[in-house]
């Protein structure tokens, strides 16, 4: 905290201070947004990267607080959910994986490792 004190004492250190913050926060949450549909902390680094940005920007923190209160929500009324809509959206999420394997080319180079080379396992880029 003193050296938050110290730093904002300073105007253009304090300007560099919140634009380094901005960045580094704004990075970690995009990385956040493109991990949410695959498996692991896509969520966690969401909140990580708000949680980044509250700590300078009042808009980010009302955010933060506005995002957790939806994600609570969306995750009491998932858990009450049948097997079918918890398989669906497991279903999803391997079909999102899959494409994005495919895209990348991951999907032809294994099948290339294990003497599978069909065309429609080439990436389209």
């Amino acid at each position: 905290m003193r050296l938050r004190r110290r730093i904002a004492g300073n105007p253009a250190l304090n300007l560099a201070y919140r634009i380094c913050v901005g960045v580094i926060g704004g990075a970690v949450l995009v990385v956040g947004i493109v991990a949410i549909p695959y498996p692991g902390p896509g969520w966690l680094i969401v909140f990580a990267g708000l949680g980044i940005l509250a700590s300078e920007f009042a808009w980010a923190h009302r955010l933060l607080r506005f995002v957790r209160e939806r994600y609570d929500r969306f995750m009491a009324w998932f858990v009450r959910q049948s097997i079918v809509v918890k398989g669906l959206a497991a279903l999803l999420t391997f079909a999102i994986v899959i494409g994005t394997l495919w895209v990348l080319g991951t999907l032809g180079l294994i099948g290339g490792w294990v003497g599978i080379e069909h065309p429609w396992l080439r990436s389209p880029l």
